[in-house]
C-alpha cells in the first residue's frame, strides 16, 4: 500500500484535524477577542456593547461580519479595539490567545495588530507593544507554542504614522516582533503612499507582509511586490484575475503569478474571510484549490476568528469538505506556512522536524483506518456546514 493509499483511508474530521500539529501566519491579535472577555473589559472601559450575552454577542459579530461587504466587516473591530485600552487589558488578550491557540493544535503563529488603536486611554506605543509581548510570552511558557509579532500600519492613515509602526517594530525585533504589516482598505489607499515605511523595513533587513487582491485587484498585488518589495501577501484572492482557467485547469498565467509563483511568494489565504466579504459568493469560485494544486505557496489562516467565528482546525475541515484535501494536503499547507514564517531559519527548522513531521507521522501511523464519529457533531461543524451551503 503506498503513501497515497494510506492518506485516502485517514478520515478527516474535526477531532483529527485538531490534534493534528499547525501554524497559523494571518491571525488578527484584535480579530480573535473572546465574547466573555470582551464584555468583561467593557464594563472596565464603559464601552456599551449591542449584547452582553456572549453567545448574542458572538452572533451580532458574526451576523456584521457576514455582511458581503468588507467595510462593514471591520466594523466589529470598533468594539474589540474600544476593550484593548489598558496594559492589562492588551496583555489578558493576548495571554488568552495563546491559550485558544493551544487547545486548536497551533504549534507557532504570528498574531498581528496595529499599535495606532490602542492610545485612547494614554498608553505609549512602546507600553503597548510590551503588554502584548508578555502576554504572548507568558502563553508561549505555559502553553509551549512558539510566537511572532507583527506590527501593523494602515493604508487609510497618514504615511507618518506607518513609519512610526516601522520604526516600533525594528525597535522590538528582539523581544518577538517578526514582521511589519500594511493592513485596511485597500481600494483609495494605495501601498506606495507608505514606501518612507517600507524602504525603513527593508534597510534594516527586516521582514514585511502586506494586505493585497483583497478587495482590489491585481494590480494591488504587484503594487505590493513591484513597488514595496512585500515577503508575503496577505490574501491575494485577486491573483485569480491574472489567472485564465477552463474546467479548474489553468489554460494561460499573466507575467504576475508567473512571478508570484516563480518566486515562491507565500500567499496567506483566508477562505472564510473572502466569503464572509463577498469578494467570493461561493467557496467553489475561490482560486485557492488551482494555486495549490498548480505550485504557488499558499497557507490557510483564520484572519479573525472571532468575526468568522472559526478556528484553523474549521478552516482547514471547510478546505476539506470544499476541496477534498487529504491528511498529506494538510500537511502540506502546514509546511508551506511554516516555511514561510518570519522566524529564523535554525527556529523554522526545529518546529518543521520536532513538531510538524513527527506530530503528523505519529497521527498517520495511529490513525490510517480512523472513522468519523458523527455523535461528536457540534457547533464548530455547524459553521462549516453554514459556510458550505451559504449560497
Amino acid at each position: 500500500m503506498n503513501n497515497s493509499e494510506k492518506n485516502k483511508k485517514i478520515n478527516l474530521t474535526r477531532e483529527l484535524i485538531g490534534r493534528l500539529p499547525k501554524v497559523l501566519i494571518h491571525d488578527h491579535l484584535d480579530g480573535g477577542l473572546r465574547p466573555e472577555t470582551i464584555i468583561e473589559l467593557a464594563k472596565t472601559h464603559n464601552l456599551k456593547l449591542p449584547e452582553y450575552d456572549p453567545d448574542r454577542l458572538s452572533q451580532w459579530v458574526l451576523e456584521g461580519a457576514n455582511s458581503r461587504n468588507l467595510t462593514e466587516y471591520l466594523k466589529g473591530f470598533k468594539i474589540t479595539t474600544g476593550v484593548m485600552q489598558t496594559q492589562e487589558a492588551l496583555h489578558r488578550v493576548a495571554f488568552e490567545m495563546m491559550e485558544d491557540m493551544k487547545k486548536d493544535g497551533i504549534v507557532y503563529v504570528e498574531t498581528r495588530f496595529s499599535p495606532l488603536y490602542h492610545t485612547k486611554f494614554g498608553l505609549s506605543y512602546d507600553q503597548i507593544v510590551e503588554s502584548v509581548l508578555r502576554g504572548l510570552r507568558e502563553g508561549s511558557r505555559t502553553f509551549n507554542i512558539k510566537f511572532g509579532l507583527i506590527i501593523c500600519a494602515m493604508r487609510n492613515l497618514p504615511s507618518s504614522g506607518s513609519l512610526e509602526m516601522a520604526k516600533l517594530a525594528v525597535r522590538y525585533r528582539e523581544q518577538g516582533v517578526v514582521g511589519f504589516d500594511l493592513a485596511g482598505d485597500e481600494l483609495g489607499y494605495p501601498a506606495k503612499d507608505h514606501l518612507d515605511a517600507v524602504y525603513y523595513i527593508h534597510r534594516n533587513n527586516f521582514y514585511i507582509t502586506i494586505h493585497a487582491g483583497e478587495a482590489f485587484g491585481k494590480e494591488s498585488i504587484w503594487q505590493a511586490l513591484q513597488y514595496c518589495g512585500t515577503h508575503r501577501i496577505g490574501h491575494g484572492l485577486h491573483l485569480k484575475d491574472d489567472i485564465m482557467t477552463k474546467d479548474n485547469e489553468i489554460i494561460e498565467m499573466g507575467y504576475l503569478s508567473q512571478y508570484v509563483r516563480d518566486r515562491r511568494v507565500p500567499l496567506e489565504v483566508c477562505l472564510s474571510t473572502n466569503l464572509h466579504t463577498g469578494e467570493i459568493q461561493n467557496l467553489r469560485y475561490h482560486p485557492f484549490p488551482i494555486m495549490y494544486k498548480n505550485g504557488f505557496r499558499v497557507t490557510l489562516n483564520t484572519d479573525n476568528r472571532l468575526m468568522n467565528n472559526i478556528t484553523l482546525t474549521e478552516e482547514l475541515l471547510l478546505a476539506v469538505k470544499q476541496y477534498n484535501l487529504n491528511i498529506r494536503d494538510i500537511e502540506k499547507l502546514t509546511l508551506n506556512a511554516m516555511k514561510s514564517a518570519f522566524l529564523h531559519f535554525p527556529d523554522r527548522l526545529d518546529i518543521i522536524y520536532n513538531r510538524i513531521k513527527s506530530g503528523f507521522a505519529e497521527i498517520k501511523k495511529n490513525n490510517q483506518e480512523i472513522q468519523g464519529n458523527d455523535r461528536n457533531k457540534d457547533k464548530s461543524a455547524k459553521i462549516v456546514k453554514k459556510n458550505l451551503n451559504e449560497l
